[in-house]
């Protein structure tokens, strides 16, 4: 009996995170969106350092901010920004950008289509 529950467990908690990390965003949909959509101003790839836009920064270097976080980059993409065209985002691909940007925090990085 005890290992129906733990077995039950198990498959609760997978489910659950498999549902959790859908809701945060698909980072190669946001690279998609990025490739898209901020590559003309931003360098967008791990290893581009250099925007086209030398006062738009690097998707690597915004990661690598101080203290940058999935709510942080929220905020910033549903508020206006002087030094950023009109543009809006959807909330969606929004999440799914959100989830490219930070997994090129650190070492970790999706790889590219």
């Amino acid at each position: 009996m005890r290992l129906i529950f733990f077995v039950a467990a198990i498959a609760v908690t997978s489910a659950a995170s498999r549902l959790a990390a859908e809701e945060l965003g698909n980072a190669q949909r946001g690279l998609a969106y990025a490739q898209a959509n901020c590559a003309g101003c931003h360098a967008i790839l791990r290893d581009d350092t250099n925007s086209p836009n030398p006062d738009s920064p690097a998707f690597k270097a915004v990661a690598d901010t101080p203290g940058m976080t999935r709510t942080a980059l929220s905020v910033f993409f549903r508020s206006p920004h002087p030094t950023m065209p009109n543009l809006i985002i959807a909330p969606e691909d929004a999440d799914d950008l959100i989830a490219y940007i930070m997994s090129l925090k650190g070492d970790a990085a999706p790889t590219p289509n």
